[in-house]
C-alpha cells in the first residue's frame, strides 16, 4: 500500500553536491551578516539597525526641539517598518547611540538611565524616553530632496534608505565595531574638528600623503580621554588600516597628609569596565603581587571621574603606578581595524586617506543631487509663475470665465490661453479674491528670483569647485557648532618604534611577471653563469606568462610603478611580499589599485626624493617626456597620472636621470636614435611630451638607455643572439630624427628584443618568455659594428624567445656566495 502511495517516478529530484551547496548557502549567509547586520557603510558609518533608529525617529518627529518620547514606541516601530530581529538588538543599539562613554558625539539624547561606565545595565525600555541628538539631525539634513537612494523594507511596505546623507563624516567621528562571518571592524572614535579639518585639506590638496593628513588628524580622540602611547601604532592604522594603540588611563600622583602620596586616575581607557578595573586592583593587593596601596576607593560622581589609590608610608608611587599599567586594564590595547563596506556590499580595510576620500565623493554625489531636486523644483515654480503672468494680462477674462464655467473651468482656460494643466490647477487653486487681487510687481519679483535661483543652480551643477566649496562651508559650519578640544592626548614614549623601523634595511630583487606577479626575494638567490648556458628556473609562472621586470632595491625604498595607460602608483619596498625562488609571488593587483586593462609597463625605485632629478618617460610611439621627480613626491592609493598619452599610444620606458645624460632609443626593426636630454625640455606632470624617433610603419620602440662613460651599446635578438657595439658609432644627433641602423635583423636572429648600455662591471641577464633565466659576463659578448647580428648569447627552444634584457652590477670575488649589489630591469634608474 505504501509503495503504490509513494510514486518516486512522479518526483523531480535534482543532484546536488553537498560542498558545492554548503558553499553557496553559507556564502549568501556570510553576506546576509557582512552588510546586513555587522559592518558599517563608508559613507554614513552606519550599520543598517542604526540608520534604521534614527531614521524611524525622524519620522516620528523624536527631534531635539520635541519632547522625550519613549523608548519602548520608537523599539516598537523600528521592528515593525524596518528591522525584523530581537527587540534586544535594537534597544542595545539605540542605548550605545545615547552613552556619552560609547560615542565621541552621541546620536540619541536618553533620559533616564542608560547605563554607566562600571557596565550598569540601561533600564528597560519601558522607563527611558529619547529623542535625537542636535548634531544626529545632521545625518539626515536634505534626505526628503532626493540626496540618497531609497530601498524596499522587509515586507515591501515602505520605503527606507539605504544610506543617510550624513552630513559629517560619521565612520571616524564616533567609530564602529562588529563582528561578521570571517571579518571584523574596529574604527576608533575621532575628534570632529580634527576630521573636519581633514576633509578641508583633502578638498584643498586632493594629492595630500597621509603624513601630511595627519598634522590634521593627529590620531584617535576617544569620549573616555586616557592617553594614546606614541605614534607607530596610529601611523601604522592610518597607512594600512590596521594597528594596534596602546592607551594608558590618566593618572596623577599627589603628595598626601603624613608624608604620604596617592594616585589619582581621571581617565581610563576606552571600552574599559571601570567597576572590574577597580575589582582587579583590590585582587593585586589582596594577592600581594602590588604591594604598597593602602586605600582604594572610587569617588566618582556627576563631575567626572575620580578613583583615588592610597599608598602607604614608604611606597614609591612611580613603580605602583607602573605595576598596575602593567596587570591592569590601567593600559589596554586597542585594535584598529578599519574595515567597511564600499559601494554597499564590497567589505575592504582602508587607510586614513581613502575613508576620506570615499566620504567626500558621498558628499560630492549628495550636494550633485540636492542641487538638481532644487533646480527641478524653482523650474516647476517658475512655470507656475509664468502662467500667472499670463494670467495678470488677462485677468477679467481669467475670472470671467472661472465664473461662468460649472466644471470645466481648466479645459477652457487651457483651450483659450494655452496653460499647461500645472498653470491652469495653480490659478484654479487661488481663492477668487485673491486671484483678483494679484499684484504684477510682486509675481514679477518672485519671478526673477527664482530665475536667478535656477541659474545659481545651474552653476553649482556645471562647477565640481563650486560643489567642494559648499561641501567646505557646510561640513565647516558642523564643526563650529559642535566642535570641542580633543580629550585624549598623544605621549611620545622612549621606545616608541615606527612600522618601518621593524623591517630590517636590506637589498632584494623584486622580480614582476607579465600577467602581474610580484615577489622579492634575497639578492644573492641568481649565480652567474658562462655564456651560452641554459640558465635556472627564476620563478614559476603559469602558462603563457614570463618575467618581465627585475631589479634590485632596499626595503626602505620607494617603488614606483608606471602603467601602460600612463599613471603611476607607489608603495614601500617591504610591502611586496617575500616569496621563495620558485615561487610565482603575488598578484600586483592586490597590492595597487589597478584599473581594469591597466598593466605594470615601468618600475622605478627611488630611496629618496630630491631636487635636480628627474623622470624621462618613452611610449610605445616614440613619445619622450621629461618631467621634475619632486612633482611625482606625493602618490595618492588610486594613484596618479603621470604622462597624457595619444590614443593607442602607452607607456613602455621610464628612466631617472640627473638632466646631463645622452639618451639612446631603440626600435624593433633595428633603429637606434642618440639625443642629448637637454634636447627634451621639463614639462609637467600631466604633459603629453614630444617626437623622440620618427617610426616607419609597422616599427615601435622596445627601449631606451642612458650613456655611460664606459659603456657600450648591448643589442639582443628575439632568437637569442646579441652583440655589443662602442657608442661612438651612434652620432649624437637631434631629438625627433629617423636614428641609424643598429643590428642586422634576418629570420635567423629575429627582430630586436631589447636595448642596454652596458659597461665592464656589470652582468647581463636574459629571461624567456618561459621565464628561464640566464646571467652571464658583459666582457663574454663580443663587441662588434653597428649593423652585424652578433654571437649566440642563449640556447632557445622552438617558439621561446627573449623578451627582457636587464643590467646588474658583476658579482664579487667569490662567484659562488655573491650577490648583485644594484640592479635594473627594463624600467629602472641606470
Amino acid at each position: 500500500m505504501a509503495e503504490e502511495l509513494f510514486d518516486a517516478s512522479k518526483l523531480k529530484i535534482i543532484p546536488v553536491e553537498i560542498n558545492s551547496e554548503m558553499k553557496k548557502s553559507y556564502i549568501d549567509y556570510a553576506m546576509s551578516v557582512i552588510v546586513g547586520r555587522a559592518l558599517p557603510d563608508v559613507r554614513d558609518g552606519l550599520k543598517p539597525v542604526h540608520r534604521r533608529i534614527l531614521y524611524a525617529m525622524y519620522e516620528d518627529g523624536i527631534t531635539p526641539d520635541k519632547a522625550y518620547k519613549k523608548c519602548a514606541a520608537t523599539v516598537g516601530n523600528v521592528l515593525g517598518r524596518y528591522h525584523p530581529h530581537g527587540d534586544s538588538s535594537v534597544y542595545d543599539a539605540l542605548v550605545r547611540m545615547a552613552q556619552d562613554f560609547s560615542l565621541r558625539y552621541p546620536m540619541v539624547d536618553g533620559h533616564g538611565n542608560f547605563g554607566s561606565v562600571d557596565g550598569d545595565g540601561a533600564a528597560a525600555y519601558r522607563y527611558t524616553e529619547a529623542r535625537m541628538s542636535k548634531l544626529a539631525m545632521h545625518m539626515l539634513t536634505d534626505i526628503e530632496k532626493d540626496t540618497v537612494d531609497f530601498m524596499p523594507n522587509f515586507d515591501e511596505s515602505r520605503k527606507e534608505p539605504v544610506v543617510l546623507p550624513s552630513r559629517f563624516p560619521h565612520l571616524l567621528v564616533n567609530g564602529s565595531n562588529g563582528i561578521a562571518v570571517g571579518m571584523a571592524t574596529n574604527i576608533p572614535p575621532h575628534n570632529l574638528t580634527e576630521v573636519v579639518n581633514g576633509i578641508i585639506a583633502l578638498i584643498d590638496n586632493p594629492e595630500i600623503s597621509i603624513d601630511e593628513l595627519m598634522e590634521y588628524i593627529p590620531g584617535p580622540d576617544f569620549p573616555t580621554g586616557g592617553q594614546i602611547m606614541g605614534v607607530s601604532g596610529i601611523r601604522a592604522a592610518y597607512h594600512t588600516g590596521r594597528g594596534k594603540l596602546r592607551v594608558r588611563a590618566r593618572a596623577n600622583i599627589e603628595d598626601w597628609k603624613d608624608n604620604r602620596q596617592r594616585i589619582i586616575v581621571t581617565e581610563i581607557p576606552y571600552a574599559v569596565n571601570k567597576a572590574r578595573l577597580i575589582e582587579k586592583i583590590a585582587e593585586l593587593v589582596h594577592d600581594k603581587r602590588v604591594e604598597g596601596i593602602s586605600d582604594l576607593r572610587d569617588e566618582s560622581d556627576r563631575d567626572g571621574m575620580r578613583i583615588v589609590i592610597e599608598l602607604k608610608r614608604d611606597a614609591n608611587a612611580t613603580i605602583i603606578l607602573n605595576q598596575l599599567y602593567k596587570y591592569t586594564q590601567m593600559e589596554d590595547t586597542f585594535s584598529v581595524i578599519m574595515l567597511a563596506l564600499v559601494n554597499l556590499t564590497d567589505p575592504k580595510v582602508l587607510n586614513l586617506k581613502e575613508v576620506l576620500v570615499q566620504y567626500l565623493d558621498f558628499q560630492k554625489d549628495v550636494i550633485v543631487r540636492r542641487t538638481r531636486f532644487d533646480k527641478k523644483k524653482a523650474e516647476a515654480r517658475a512655470h507656475i509663475l509664468e502662467g500667472l503672468n499670463l494670467a495678470l494680462d488677462h485677468i477679467d477674462e481669467v475670472i470671467s470665465i472661472i465664473r461662468s464655467s460649472y466644471n470645466d473651468a481648466k479645459e477652457k482656460l487651457i483651450e483659450r490661453f494655452g496653460f499647461t494643466d500645472v498653470q491652469a490647477q495653480a490659478i484654479l487653486d487661488m481663492r477668487l479674491a485673491r486671484l483678483s487681487g494679484l499684484e504684477r510687481e510682486k509675481i514679477e519679483n518672485e519671478y526673477h528670483e527664482v530665475k536667478a535661483l535656477i541659474a545659481h543652480l545651474t552653476e553649482i551643477l556645471g562647477s565640481e569647485q563650486m560643489v567642494l566649496d559648499i561641501i567646505k562651508e557646510e561640513i565647516g559650519a558642523i564643526r563650529d557648532k559642535f566642535g570641542d578640544a580633543r580629550r585624549t592626548t598623544i605621549e611620545p614614549v622612549a621606545d616608541d618604534i615606527d612600522i618601518e623601523d621593524l623591517i630590517e634595511e636590506e637589498d632584494n630583487v623584486i622580480t614582476l611577471t607579465h600577467q602581474g606577479y610580484i615577489k622579492r626575494l634575497a639578492a644573492d638567490t641568481y649565480k652567474s653563469q658562462r655564456r651560452g648556458g641554459k640558465g635556472i628556473i627564476g620563478l614559476q609562472t603559469k602558462e603563457e606568462d614570463f618575467v618581465s621586470t627585475m631589479f634590485v632595491s632596499s626595503t626602505h625604498a620607494h617603488i614606483m610603478f608606471f602603467t601602460n595607460t600612463g599613471r603611476m602608483y607607489r608603495i614601500k619596498a617591504y610591502e611586496i611580499p617575500e616569496g621563495s625562488r620558485t615561487a610565482k609571488g603575488t598578484a600586483v593587483v592586490n597590492l595597487l589599485a589597478l584599473e581594469p586593462g591597466e598593466t605594470i609597463s615601468a618600475v622605478i625605485p627611488v630611496k629618496e626624493y630630491e631636487e635636480g632629478k628627474y623622470l624621462v618617460m618613452c611610449t610605445r610611439g616614440g613619445v619622450i617626456k621629461k618631467t621634475d621627480l619632486m612633482e611625482y613626491k606625493n602618490a595618492p592609493k588610486g594613484g596618479k597620472i603621470a604622462i597624457h598619452l595619444d590614443e593607442g599610444d602607452e607607456l613602455i620606458r621610464v628612466k631617472l636621470t640627473d638632466g646631463t645624460k645622452d639618451l639612446f632609443i631603440g626600435s624593433h626593426m633595428g633603429k637606434m636614435i642618440r639625443f642629448h636630454e637637454s634636447d627634451v625640455r621639463c614639462m609637467g606632470r600631466v604633459s603629453r611630451g614630444v617626437r623622440a624617433i620618427d617610426l616607419e610603419d609597422g616599427d615601435y620602440v622596445v627601449g631606451m638607455s642612458i650613456f655611460r662613460e664606459d659603456g657600450k651599446m648591448l643589442v639582443v635578438s628575439e632568437k637569442g643572439y646579441g652583440k655589443k657595439t662602442e657608442l661612438s658609432e651612434y652620432k649624437c644627433q637631434t631629438r625627433g630624427g629617423k636614428g641609424c641602423s643598429t643590428y642586422k635583423i634576418n629570420d635567423v636572429t629575429g627582430a630586436v628584443a631589447g636595448i642596454k648600455v652596458v659597461s665592464p662591471e656589470d652582468d647581463v641577464i636574459l629571461i624567456t618568455s618561459e621565464g628561464i633565466i640566464i646571467r652571464m659576463d658583459t666582457e663574454e659578448i663580443s663587441t662588434y659594428g653597428r649593423v652585424t647580428r652578433g654571437v649566440r648569447l642563449m640556447r632557445l627552444a622552438d617558439g621561446v624567445s627573449v623578451v627582457t634584457v636587464a643590467r646588474v652590477e658583476k658579482e664579487q670575488d667569490d662567484e659562488d656566495a655573491a650577490e648583485p649589489e644594484a640592479a635594473e630591469s627594463v624600467t629602472e634608474q641606470e
